[in-house]
């Protein structure tokens, strides 16, 4: 079994602001062939291209009406075919987003579905009756409001754990998992280099589909009745030996509610699933009374100790992704590092070390090697993400949350923040687009964009660049065994990678103060990167971080 993503660098790229070639303000295929030169210079061995499908655009993309053919927003499959073949040429190879859990109301399945309850179709999607005049049960879907929605063509309700455009497939039906085998046969024989899988955990419901635990007359979470259900790991086991076993490509599942247990499973290094998952402890680590709207900062400890486990745990058994932000999470350096001008660079660079030096497979978020931050959005009309809008009108509506209080919860947390523009230079719209952007861009862009970086050779581009060097350099960085220190430290994130007779020190400030920090003090070796030129014996500067190379 080839394992050339072990050693892989992955850049998400969100086709729809990333760069627009033709002038519409929306970004295409052309517009990303345009800049894999700018990749290839960075050295990403691994686009993964978030969903460029044909698709009515509901939820950007992520609702597919035609999974063999391209969104017109964003070309043509020849344009497509051009990319891949650009791409590979550079060295680059392409992971499309697979978006199977459900499908857009628009697919030709989902219109023959709701035609009859005899329709051939019918059973491809999730039907029940109502129950006591209302919903089948108590589910809420993730974008607020009830899981089901009700059809008068045959007085029925369809579930959706998502928008109510996004009707969820019934992977128990035989028929359906081989619509979306042949289905991703095309796309291999095609030369792709594997498939991001998006909610893949949610695939299994459970049987029944109980009601969950939720206050009287509320929604509950539906994620503990269809998150990692009974069938999940069978429906991919046959996934893998009728589809991925066949070709040398690389699988990430999206997996809502996974547990470090469950994981083990899903990204076994026996390779009988997927090869690795994204899991959300570290990025759900805020959400609370509101659910993941709020302005809290990210404790350390406890981000710590999810990220270690999730380190220790997985050790010889399975494999980690490892990430800080992506199309689903506000910008990284807003978020886990500090955004303020003074600070900006330094954390975005401690933040890269701290993550590119773990064990598993390090993903970068389009902009994250710019430094890119939050949007700053003043106004709700500024907004444009599905998720969003629902929850301003939902909580605000309601009178649970004021207006202005929900604006500052946006700030911090909405999606939109990862989806402004990429920054390219400062010229109007950032160089992004000649026409209307579909979303604004970020109003820092004449001070964070890709020409200013590049030319500068203390860039967080260019400390990207040689992070991603290092990884190729050294088996250690790769294979070595991840050991925590300094585990109740509030301010520094440390650790060890062994391998061999080679050790890693790796000591980060997650803060803006001077911090005494030991672990260097009778540690003599090659420094491999840091984010200071100058040290400062016994102590870590603000945001610093230092890697320490030692052989015994």
């Amino acid at each position: 079994m080839k394992t050339w993503w072990k050693n892989s660098v992955i850049y998400q790229i969100y086709p729809r602001s990333f760069a627009d070639s033709n002038g519409d303000g929306i970004g295409d295929l052309n517009g990303i062939t345009e800049h894999l030169d700018y990749l290839e210079k960075l050295g990403i061995d691994v686009i993964w291209l978030s969903p460029v499908y044909q698709s009515p655009n509901d939820d950007n993309g992520y609702d597919i009406s035609d999974y063999q053919e391209i969104m017109r927003d964003f070309g043509t499959m020849e344009d497509f075919d051009r990319m891949l073949a650009e791409a590979h040429k550079r060295g680059i190879r392409i992971v499309m987003d697979l978006v199977v859990n459900h499908t857009s109301d628009e697919h030709k399945w989902f219109v023959e579905s709701r035609k009859s309850t005899d329709n051939p179709y019918r059973d491809y999607y999730i039907w029940r009756d109502a129950k006591n005049g209302k919903e089948p049960n108590n589910w809420g879907a993730s974008f607020g409001g009830s899981a089901w929605e009700y059809d008068d063509t045959t007085d029925m309700y369809y579930l959706h754990c998502f928008s109510r455009k996004q009707p969820d497939l019934n992977w128990d039906n035989p028929m359906v998992r081989q619509e979306v085998f042949d289905m991703m046969t095309w796309w291999c024989d095609k030369g792709i280099d594997g498939f991001r899988m998006d909610v893949i955990s949610m695939i299994s419901k459970k049987p029944g589909l109980p009601d969950v635990q939720a206050p009287e007359g509320a929604y509950g979470d539906c994620c503990s009745a269809v998150c990692n259900g009974p069938h999940v790991h069978e429906y991919l086991q046959e996934m893998n030996r009728k589809v991925l076993s066949r070709y040398d490509i690389m699988t990430v599942g999206e997996a809502a509610g996974v547990t470090r247990q469950e994981a083990l499973k899903y990204a076994s290094l026996d390779g009988k699933e997927l090869n690795m998952v994204f899991q959300f402890e570290h990025t759900g680590i805020t959400a609370g009374e509101y659910g993941k709207w709020t302005d809290k900062k990210v404790p350390l400890i406890p981000l710590k100790k999810i990220l270690n486990s999730w380190q220790t745990e997985l050790e010889g058994k399975a494999w980690n992704s490892l990430y800080w932000d992506n199309h689903d999470q506000p910008r990284a350096v807003s978020r886990f590092g500090n955004d303020d001008p003074a600070y900006r660079e330094l954390s975005a660079k401690m933040l890269a070390v701290c993550l590119h030096m773990m064990k598993g497979t390090p993903y970068i978020y389009q902009g994250e090697e710019l430094g890119m931050t939050n949007a700053g959005f003043e106004r709700i009309s500024d907004y444009r993400d599905i998720e969003s809008l629902n929850a301003y009108r939902d909580y605000v509506e309601s009178g649970r949350l004021d207006a202005d209080t929900m604006l500052r919860y946006l700030k911090e947390i909405s999606r939109d923040n990862a989806r402004t523009p990429m920054q390219w230079n400062d010229r109007e719209n950032a160089g992004f687009t000649t026409g209307t952007p579909w979303i604004a861009v970020n109003a820092n862009y004449p001070v964070i964009n890709a020409e200013k970086a590049l030319k500068d050779s203390d860039s967080i581009f260019h400390f990207y660049r040689k992070l991603i060097a290092l990884r190729k350099q050294y088996e250690l960085i790769v294979e070595g065994r991840f050991q925590p220190i300094l585990e109740d430290d509030e301010k520094i994130y440390a650790y060890e990678r062994i391998l061999g007779n080679e050790k890693l020190t790796v000591a980060c400030n997650f803060t803006k103060d001077t911090v005494t920090c030991g672990v260097f003090t009778d540690v003599t070796g090659e420094e491999l990167i840091s984010n200071y030129t100058e040290h400062r014996e016994g102590i870590l500067q603000p945001y610093e971080a230092r890697v320490l190379l030692t052989v015994h």
